[in-house]
């Protein structure tokens, strides 16, 4: 008999569904019981119309007392992060709490947090009721940038240049108004009941605009026992023109100095909200022009997509890590694996045409002789059609079809692997900015008074 411990993993699906098949296999260092489903794809999403974050923490943690769970974790924006806490909760195993989720994926309530404990990293902000029948406020200075309260993978979030454009993407279909209350309806109820102040995330959250070239960054670390750790940071690079990433990069282009910062920053407002337990992302801007450092957003889980990153150029297995602190034990205790490169890239493939510029998703022999030429490469597929692709152009502006990780011996040699890589796909690859990223970015737009200094809409934490 197995003496692995057994654990709960919730909504694991792309890069979180390799890792539990991996870390569950046999011989692993754990025994995995699986729960959730697919939000997007049939016929998981069959169960969002009856779905309750409370009934299934309930369910799950029963399941756990059946089996003996010692840990829950999830990476899973959407529910997963948040059930998870409400698992470990009942279970009375280590894990954030339910409030300290709710505060960060609140996105409005978080930006009230952050003026109060980093004001100068903080976007200037107002909120905004959603709905057809919402009046746009007519005493805005455009242009702004709008987003859900709750969402994720940019849904819906697009930079709105006058009051027109505003009213018209407040405009929803019966269809995508039945999916959006589906999605954020779960987390309205938990959120009524367990953070009331952060009112409701039927909302929309307008933020001060950042120049489309201002230089994105992540940093990804972890908190226990309250005290917050770095793992590293890795450089988001745009489709230029666009809002949309076409690829994520490692190890960093930012200085040292920032990214420390950038920690600071993560310390407060993780401290503020009471997280005290699990992985972070911190999503930021930095511009070197003015040497300001805005935070975007932070998500109170691992970037799943950006474990594979840090294990090809330091060898370290973030989700490993994970399931270590999930476990209660220290994730540095791990040992490290022998780096495959020095350089490694999440590529990302996207069309931003409706009338039919989606290349078709590669072939058996294409796959196989992407295996062949680039055994290291991780392949991706996210085919859309139908009702499912016009909802993406509509809410992100562009259709994601697919992800490529690669690594190489230097920038240079990764680049010239993507090319190759993407010629066998028959996909254009995601590396427009031939050559070395300039180190400076782009100013960004004065902040707008008609969206209040950065304490606007302030409360007590």
């Amino acid at each position: 008999m197995s003496s692995s411990p057994r654990i709960g993993w919730l909504f694991a699906y792309d890069w979180d569904r390799g890792a539990m098949r991996r870390l569950g296999a046999p011989g692993g260092p754990v025994r995995c019981d699986h729960a959730g489903f697919d939000l997007f794809s049939f016929p998981g999403n069959l169960q969002l119309p009856a779905f309750d974050l409370e009934r299934f923490a309930a369910r799950q943690a029963e399941r756990g007392r059946r089996h003996g769970w010692q840990a829950v974790l999830s990476h899973h924006e959407q529910f997963g992060t948040l059930a998870a806490a409400l698992v470990a909760e009942r279970l009375g195993l280590p894990g954030a709490t339910p409030e300290s989720i709710l505060a960060a994926q609140h996105k409005l309530h978080a930006r009230r947090v952050l003026a109060q404990v980093a004001p100068d990293a903080n976007l200037r902000f107002t909120g905004l009721d959603a709905g057809d029948d919402a009046p746009a406020p007519g005493d805005l200075d455009y242009p702004v940038f709008v987003k859900p309260v709750k969402a994720a993978f940019s849904v819906l979030a697009r930079r709105i240049e006058e009051p027109d454009q505003l009213r018209a993407h407040m405009r929803f279909g019966w269809p995508e108004r039945w999916l959006i209350r589906q999605l954020v309806e779960p987390f309205e109820r938990v959120c009524r009941a367990r953070l009331p102040q952060a009112g409701s995330a039927y909302r929309m959250l307008l933020e001060e605009p950042v120049a489309p070239q201002t230089a994105q960054f992540n940093l990804d670390g972890w908190v226990q026992d309250g005290r917050v750790h770095a793992l590293g940071v890795v450089d988001a690079v745009m489709y230029p023109g666009t809002q949309a990433f076409m690829r994520w990069e490692h190890p960093s282009r930012l200085a040292a100095a920032v990214q420390r910062r950038a920690l600071e920053v993560a310390q407060r407002f993780l401290g503020a909200i009471g997280y005290a337990h699990g992985f972070f992302n911190l999503e930021f801007f930095y511009d070197d022009h003015d040497d300001c450092l805005r935070v975007i957003e932070c998500n109170p889980r691992l970037a799943s997509q950006f474990s594979d990153l840090y294990e090809r150029v330091h060898g370290v297995d973030a989700h490993a890590m994970a399931l270590a602190l999930a476990l209660g034990a220290d994730p540095q205790s791990l040992p490290l694996r022998r780096p495959t490169a020095r350089a490694a890239a999440s590529l990302v493939y996207r069309a931003f045409n409706a009338n039919g510029d989606v290349p078709p998703a590669p072939a058996a022999p294409q796959r196989e002789a992407l295996a062949r030429g680039f055994p290291d490469a991780l392949l991706f597929g996210f085919p859309k059609r139908g009702r499912s692709l016009a909802r993406d152009f509509r809410w992100t502006g562009s259709h994601r079809y697919g992800i490529v990780h690669l690594g190489g011996r230097d920038r240079e040699h990764l680049r010239q692997r993507c090319e190759d890589a993407s010629a066998v796909l028959g996909w254009p690859a995601p590396y427009l900015d031939h050559g070395p990223q300039p180190a400076r970015t782009h100013a960004a737009t004065p902040c707008h008074s008609s969206l209040g200094a950065p304490s606007a809409e302030a409360s007590a934490v």
